[in-house]
């Protein structure tokens, strides 16, 4: 993963993976609470991961509704659900927190996890970037576009959209729920 620079509130500085806070922007609500968390290559991507592997994961730690696809080219965010991206095919460079976030790149083998209310878009991809998106057990997403009216109702949403029971790649014991928690 590269990060390129920019103003997060926090991050963390554990080698099993990286976390970055992303303060409201006026624009896009991010989350002051919840760190966005990656990890690198928690999956075997040599030449590419089978996407299968990385759903029964998600389902398995009670992420669900796992689809396949690539990532919006657009900043958007979801005020009523947490989601993780687990890359498996290819490349993909998202800008994280808004116009004035973060750019990470991101390969076959990792996954972001995404909590509600963080903006996040596809800046460029490799031609074969594929990905698997999940939501932890009863979310599911809206799509928020960080215009006019959708807040202060996607802030009290935001507020309201419960924690995973579980890490998506880690289980009960993750990583991401100590952080989240």
């Amino acid at each position: 993963m590269m990060i390129c620079p920019a103003a997060p509130t926090s991050r963390s500085n554990d080698p099993r993976y990286q976390s970055v806070v992303f303060e409201d922007d006026g624009t896009y609500p991010n989350n002051v609470r919840l760190p966005l968390v990656v990890f690198q290559q928690v999956f075997d991507a040599a030449p590419a991961v089978n996407p299968a592997i990385i759903e029964t994961a998600f389902n398995q730690n009670d992420w669900e509704s796992a689809w396949r696809n690539g990532l919006f080219a657009y900043h958007h965010y979801h005020s009523s659900a947490h989601e993780a991206l687990g890359v498996y095919s290819g490349w993909v460079k998202v800008q994280l927190g808004g116009p004035g976030g973060e750019a990470i790149t991101a390969q076959a083998g990792d996954v972001i996890i995404i909590p509600a209310g963080v903006a996040h878009k596809n800046l460029d991809q490799s031609p074969d970037f594929s990905v698997v998106g999940a939501y932890p057990r009863g979310q599911s997403c809206d799509m928020m576009y960080g215009k006019a009216g959708e807040r202060p109702g996607a802030d009290d949403a935001i507020r309201n959209v419960s924690l995973p029971t579980a890490d998506p790649v880690f289980g009960k014991t993750g990583p991401l729920m100590k952080l989240w928690n």
